[in-house]
């Protein structure tokens, strides 16, 4: 593994998930040719989703062959936990005038060091609370009942039942992407010969 805290070994590319906290860096080398970094300023804008009021705004530095982009630890511990996204800007130095060359989005990934939040993801916590309800479907088997004039309908055994076999699939996509991306294979993965 390169040493990431070297500008030399820094991705080409934006990333798609940050943990907060982290010291970040990327490149964009493809950006060079048609915007060289003495005539051109580089910038990052980034809302999370929701339209919070809080703007990351991130000026890139300009090398010979690339732009770099760097988020100090001191930064990112400010980002709030979920999905943003973001836009590169590229100014026109002389004119001002300014583009929007490039779109995506990321997720902010709570720190397991310092924050008190659950890791799991939506699909984790949904599929346990679905076996939760199963487990205590016997103590309590009311379809409907009524509170203060409010009707209320529960989900049947069936109806749970299914909805936990959608929750396992998504539970087992989301394992093997992840196993994907730190280059583990996955239970998914079939191997043929020929």
């Amino acid at each position: 593994m390169a040493n990431l805290f070297d500008a030399t070994n820094a991705p080409e590319g934006e990333p798609t998930e940050v943990v907060v906290g982290d010291f970040l860096q990327w490149k964009r080398s493809d950006l060079v040719a048609d915007y060289p970094t003495d005539e051109y300023t580089a910038t990052y804008v980034a809302r999370i989703t929701g339209g919070g009021s809080d703007e990351i705004q991130l000026e890139m530095t300009g090398h010979d062959t690339y732009y770099l982009a760097t988020v100090q630890s001191s930064t990112s511990e400010n980002f709030s936990v979920g999905e943003y996204h973001w836009q590169l800007e590229i100014v026109q130095d002389s004119s001002g005038n300014r583009i929007v060359v490039d779109l995506g989005d990321f997720k902010a990934i709570a720190d397991l060091d310092t924050n008190q939040a659950d890791p799991r993801t939506h699909a984790q916590i949904t599929l346990d609370k679905i076996e939760s309800l199963i487990e205590g479907k016997a103590d309590n088997d009311a379809q409907e009942y009524s509170i203060a004039g409010r009707q209320l309908k529960k989900y049947s055994f069936n109806e749970l039942l299914d909805l936990r076999e959608y929750y396992r699939r998504e539970v087992a996509k989301e394992k093997a992407d992840r196993d994907i991306k730190q280059g583990r294979k996955s239970a998914a993965t079939i191997k043929v010969r020929f």
